[in-house]
């Protein structure tokens, strides 16, 4: 057996500002659309700097003005793949960040019993708020050596049978199950593809969709195809305003329409994956505020924002039957889809 590498997070998402920003370039800025907050940030310091910074008090508040009104106007209309880009940051909180934030007497489980243990998907009990309770997501890097021993944070079949193993233990004791979701895609590989990646999704959401207990989910960075629906079926689904889901990547998409990855952009905007629009359409139950600029650059202020949407959501459940707490989750999911035509489509002609 190969040793066993510490299941951590080597580079804490609650590492100093200062070794943050050093880390990305631009004080944390790291996209095109936010070059301009990094430019007039980079003035200000200077001036707050400068020897006789003192002196000339009104200069330093005019620039943080003009810094917060810039804020507040990149970051309050962003394009779909603008809010993809902050999605996938490197910097983002990711499920054991939150689980470090939210839960005391945390123990990681591990395995799916069969193969092996998938480090792209953890889980283990906990209490939060004082109650016990299972707690399931993906789980990517900070660093390359972590990246791969995550894989990205694109699970294999093993993966899916190991939450699902987690979720039949916490219905078997009653727990309410939390999850987030954090991934790209479930992994194509031909090895996963062999060991039943397909099967293994499809699994799980038919024992999902009739687990006796509550589930809670929420969608914390990417929510990417197969890979998010496999941990995805549940009575409330919660996403972070910059966070994304979608049956496919915004690239993917692209290659296949138009065979250009470059249109990105473009298949961002048509796929309709962000948090406003998938609220709009009944597929998320609620949308999560984030701070100006993304989660990473307040990750306490967020978590303590998920902690009150999970506190609404046990309240909301707590005093259903097992019976009427399935029949809701059933409603739910049939309430997706619907729509409603302006005209009426034509008859097919009779001859």
């Amino acid at each position: 057996m190969p040793p066993k590498t510490p299941d951590v997070t080597t580079t804490p998402v609650r590492s100093a500002p200062s070794a943050r920003a050093a880390s990305l370039g631009m004080n944390g800025y790291r996209y095109d659309f936010e070059k301009p907050i990094a430019e007039l940030e980079h003035r200000l310091q200077e001036a707050q700097k400068a020897p006789d910074h003192e002196q000339h008090p009104e200069a330093i508040k005019t620039l943080e003005v003009q810094l917060e009104q810039l804020k507040r106007k990149v970051y309050g209309n962003l394009a779909p793949w603008q809010r993809v880009q902050l999605a996938r940051h490197p910097q983002r909180p990711y499920t054991l960040d939150y689980v470090a934030s939210l839960l005391t007497d945390f123990t990681q489980l591990h395995g799916d019993r069969l193969f092996r243990d998938d480090r792209a998907l953890v889980g283990g009990i906990g209490k939060f708020e004082g109650r016990s309770c299972m707690v399931i997501g993906h789980q990517k890097g900070r660093d390359t050596k972590e990246n791969l021993m995550r894989n990205f944070g694109s699970a294999h079949p093993e993966g899916y049978r190991k939450a699902l193993r987690l979720m039949q233990m916490a219905a078997k004791f009653h727990l309410p199950v939390l999850i987030c979701i954090d991934t790209p895609g479930a992994y194509p590989g031909i090895g996963a593809e062999e060991r039943g990646q397909a099967h293994s999704i499809a699994y799980n959401m038919r024992e999902m969709a009739r687990l006796n207990t509550p589930v809670y989910i929420c969608v914390i960075g990417e929510g990417g195809s197969g890979g998010a629906l496999g941990i995805g079926v549940g009575d409330w689904v919660a996403m972070l305003e910059n966070a994304y889901y979608s049956v496919i990547s915004p690239e993917g998409c692209a290659a296949i329409l138009w065979r250009d990855r470059a249109r990105a952009p473009d298949a961002a905007a048509a796929l309709k994956l962000i948090s406003s629009d998938l609220l709009r359409l009944g597929v998320v139950d609620e949308v999560i505020e984030e701070p100006l600029g993304g989660a990473h650059r307040d990750p306490d202020a967020v978590a303590q924002r998920l902690r009150a949407s999970i506190l609404r959501f046990l309240k909301l459940v707590e005093p259903l039957s097992p019976e009427a707490l399935l029949e809701r989750r059933y409603e739910r999911f049939r309430r997706i889809g619907v729509f409603s035509s302006r005209q009426p489509l034509p008859l097919p002609s009779v001859t």
